[in-house]
């Protein structure tokens, strides 16, 4: 099986990409053909993922070692940089780094318990970030 790894960054964030590629090949991880986007204007959803700028697509193996560590650290190189992962396609984000990629998160929150205050509509996700 593989892993989705997907983030975006914004221009100017460049390096943080070129960075997670050259972490990705450092650690044996061979990538099934990867997707390089340019993002125009990002939608004003909360927890919209693109965002101006750039966003990478990897699918990377299951079963490479230390697979888990190495995209917890990316996770925080593209979160310092202002950057956020694709919320779709995630299974292991860390909740405390959420809100720094979607600031935009304690609107939604705030919405979600009104409309939903027993949270009957839910997912793993939402369980596993405190959506």
């Amino acid at each position: 099986g593989t892993v989705a790894y997907r983030c975006a960054v914004g221009h100017g964030g460049e390096d943080v990409l070129r960075h997670v590629v050259r972490r990705v090949a450092e650690q044996g991880c061979a990538a099934r053909p990867g997707l390089l986007k340019r993002f125009g204007e990002g939608s004003p959803g909360w927890l919209s993922f693109p965002a101006r700028g750039w966003g990478l697509s990897l699918e990377l193996p299951a079963g490479a070692a230390g697979l888990g560590v190495l995209l917890d650290e990316l996770d925080e190189e593209v979160a310092a940089a202002g950057g956020r992962v694709c919320l779709a396609r995630d299974r292991r984000l860390r909740p405390e780094l959420l809100p720094s990629m979607y600031p935009l998160l304690d609107d939604f929150r705030e919405l979600r318990a009104a409309v939903d205050p027993d949270a009957v509509f839910t997912s793993d996700l939402a369980r596993r970030l405190g959506l």
